[in-house]
């Protein structure tokens, strides 16, 4: 059984989910591939522990501190590749962002793998189901783009200037490349 629970964030609206002892999800409102990890409709129940501890992490995080992810139990649903790409996520340090490509060449290593499509990780980038936590808003566009947002890209600015992030460097595409 699923368990949900909502957390007003400055950036809007959050949905949390977890399997009663992990964190399983965290979607914005409205995000593309909302809740699509969960195999069921979770019950809205908010006093789990694992959701007191989510909300203590976030409550950090939008205060401008660095919350080690680690802190959390989390398992996100998806292939042993996603689950590759995740890991790497969690990599990221705060405030600094790292390129599709850069994440590829880190997967095939670990892999064993002689190379990697930057599209497949950005595929797997962009199903992340922990959003804000494994942070997937850190990566760009290795020409410097803020692309491949499913959050939006207004919400993924915003996330990256509260990390305080050098966005000097960075440009909003002319199209919307949102996975």
């Amino acid at each position: 059984m699923f368990h949900s629970t909502k957390y007003r964030s400055p950036i809007g609206p959050l949905l949390l989910a977890s399997d009663g002892s992990h964190l399983v999800g965290l979607w914005m409102e409205g995000q593309k591939y909302f809740g699509s990890s969960l195999p069921e409709a979770p019950a809205a129940n908010g006093d789990l522990p694992v959701f007191a501890a989510a909300r203590q992490w976030l409550d950090e995080y939008f205060a401008g501190q660095q919350p080690a992810i680690a802190r959390l139990p989390l398992a996100p649903a998806g292939s042993a590749f996603r689950k590759a790409v995740w890991a790497l996520l969690c990599e990221i340090p705060y405030g600094e962002t790292t390129t599709y490509g850069e994440i590829a060449r880190a997967v095939a290593a670990r892999l064993g793998k002689p190379g990697m499509s930057g599209q497949a990780v950005g595929g797997a980038v962009g199903h992340n189901p922990i959003s804000i936590i494994i942070p997937c808003h850190r990566v760009v566009g290795g020409d410097g783009s803020l692309t491949g947002y499913a959050g939006g890209l207004d919400k993924k600015i915003g996330l990256l200037r509260l990390e305080g992030a050098d966005l000097s460097r960075l440009y909003v595409p002319r199209k919307g490349t949102a996975l």
